[in-house]
This record gives structure tokens, C-alpha cells and sequence, in this order.
């Protein structure tokens, strides 16, 4: 994915006052209106693809996504990973961090870069770290896009039980395995209407394993407690001011879609789509329509929505 100067984007690095390193990527010209995009659990930045790259882009933003702490290139912590029966039965370590650590991540990015402002975007965990940027540093927040997310509320957004089967299943120890652990849960988790590429999510699980900095299987853990330890969220995403948009499927194996509906309610004003047909994921079909619902939000902020491009 090009930059403003046509060269390929590069992995760059934002050394933060807490000691960790987050590593972003930088899309288009510095002077449009920033998103920040944030990815779910265990994804790295690549996992946005180039096309939604470039569809944003187009329509007018500078963009910039992140490998959360644990992932990626980013700082993988010391801290041991919870055992699987603390995730179980969510009785995190006490040494466990929290989304408001991983959103002050997202926010010294912001920071590193000069950037006041910034249109968020989160999807699933990263939504729900996006959600945390915009209840506790509202801001730096020009608008926050939700994309298949919840409130943390133990009655809503919770995964299918076959889909917890699968999350059970030891995980992966190299390249090999952990393609074909991505290709299952994704198959299961997509939506109906919207079968994947195995081909292009073959090369995301590889590109993903390829470029991470530590032990994915123990960083995933640690996600996984960073939730649990933040509990319910609800009565702090009723604080969130910036305009909102919540996006999930019509059905979700991975994140009901009453966690959708939960951080509806929550958010005072807060916009709804629902997508017929799609699940957990955001296939090449729904890049297209999905930064258009994007672009368009953020055209109703006064600030940074004057000369983002509407097609």
C-alpha cells in the first residue's frame, strides 16, 4: 500500500513513556483527516488489508493502523500469560493489563505522530479499545466507528459455544498450523453470506505469523485476561460525547450481535448498522461498503469531515 509519496507503506515504531514500543503504519497524505484503525485480538495491522488501505485513502483520509502490545511487531510483555483455566473461567492474573492500558497505546501513537485528532475505527477487541479511547480521552476523538464489537456485559456479545470448541484447541507452534487454525475459526466465524478466499486468508494467517515480534499463543492470552480484567464496560461507554457508529452482522458466532445492540444503548446518539449476511469478519465484497459507512460518519463531524471524499 502506497504512501503520500507513492512509496510502499514501512513498519515505523513509536517508543512510549510506559517503556513499550507499538509499531504502526502510515497511509496517505498527512494533511487529510486521521483514522486510526485498531484490530481485534490477535490480529496484527495487516489483518485490515491493503484494500481497505487504499479505500480509505481514496475517500479522503490519512490512515493509521497499529499492532496492539502482544502482536505483531509490537512489544510483546514479560508478564506470563494466564493459564487456559483462569481464561475459562475469567480469574485474571494480577499482573494482567487492562484495554485502558492498550487504548493509552493507541493514544501515544497518536502522540508520536502529532496528531490532535483522529476518526477512530476498532473491530472486536479493537473496538472495544477505540470505545476506551473515546470514554477516557474524548478529546482526541473526532468520531469512533464500532465494528463488530460489545460492551464487556456478560449477558451480551458472547461467543457461540462451537466457536469456543475451537478457540479450545491447542494452539498453533508454527507457520503451517497456525494458516489452518486461522482458515477454521474464520470459515466458522464469517457470516453466511459472505464465504472467505482461502487463498487471501491464507496469506493474512501467514503474513500475520511471519511478522510477529513474540510467542502469539501466550500474547493472545494476555488479550484474552486484558478483557476479562476490564469486566462490563457499560456505565463508561454512557460518558462517550464523540459521534458514533456501531457495525456488526446479523449473525456472529465470535461476538453476538446483542453486543452490537448493547453498545447502542450505551452511547448516547450512537448510529446503528447492521450488515445482512456478515459474520466476524470483513470480507473483500464488504471493504467497499464498509469505509463508505465509515467516510460518511465521519463527514457529519464539522472538524476533518470538510474534504473527506463521499463515492
Amino acid at each position: 500500500m502506497p504512501d503520500s509519496s507513492g512509496a510502499a507503506a514501512a513498519d515505523q515504531y513509536a517508543a512510549l513513556p510506559s517503556g513499550l514500543t507499538i509499531c504502526f503504519r502510515d497511509h496517505g497524505d498527512r494533511t487529510d483527516p486521521a483514522v486510526l484503525l485498531v484490530a481485534g485480538m490477535g490480529e496484527d495491522l495487516t489483518f485490515w488489508t491493503e484494500p481497505f488501505f487504499a479505500a480509505l485513502v481514496a475517500r479522503g483520509f490519512r490512515v493509521v493502523a497499529i499492532d496492539n502490545r502482544d502482536v505483531g511487531q509490537s512489544t510483546f510483555v514479560t508478564a506470563p500469560p494466564p493459564a487456559l483455566w483462569r481464561q475459562i473461567v475469567a480469574r485474571p492474573r494480577g499482573d494482567a493489563y487492562t484495554l485502558a492500558d492498550m487504548a493509552q497505546d493507541a493514544v501515544g501513537v497518536l502522540d508520536h505522530l502529532g496528531i490532535a485528532r483522529a476518526h477512530l475505527v476498532g473491530r472486536s477487541m479493537g473496538g472495544m479499545i477505540a470505545q476506551t479511547v473515546a470514554a477516557t480521552a474524548p478529546e482526541r476523538v473526532l468520531s469512533l466507528t464500532s465494528l463488530y464489537s460489545t460492551t464487556g456485559a456478560k449477558k451480551v456479545g458472547q461467543p457461540a459455544l462451537s466457536t469456543i470448541r475451537l478457540l479450545a484447541a491447542p494452539p498453533a507452534r508454527n507457520r503451517t498450523d497456525a494458516v489452518r487454525a486461522h482458515l477454521r475459526i474464520t470459515r466458522h466465524i464469517a457470516g453466511r453470506g459472505y464465504p472467505i478466499d482461502d487463498a487471501a486468508e491464507a496469506a493474512v494467517a501467514a503474513r500475520g505469523w511471519d511478522r510477529s515480534a513474540g510467542d502469539p499463543a501466550a500474547g493472545v492470552a494476555r488479550q484474552v485476561q486484558a478483557i476479562q480484567r476490564s469486566g462490563d464496560r457499560t456505565a463508561q461507554l454512557s460518558r462517550i460525547t464523540a459521534p458514533t457508529l456501531v457495525i456488526n452482522g446479523d449473525r456472529d458466532l465470535l461476538v453476538d450481535p446483542s453486543g452490537g445492540t448493547a453498545t447502542v444503548k450505551a452511547i448516547r446518539s450512537a448510529q446503528h448498522v447492521v450488515i445482512p449476511g456478515m459474520g466476524h469478519h470483513v470480507p473483500e465484497a464488504l471493504v467497499g461498503p464498509i469505509t463508505q459507512y465509515i467516510s460518511q460518519h465521519a463527514a457529519r463531524v464539522g472538524e476533518g469531515g470538510n474534504h473527506v471524499r463521499i463515492s
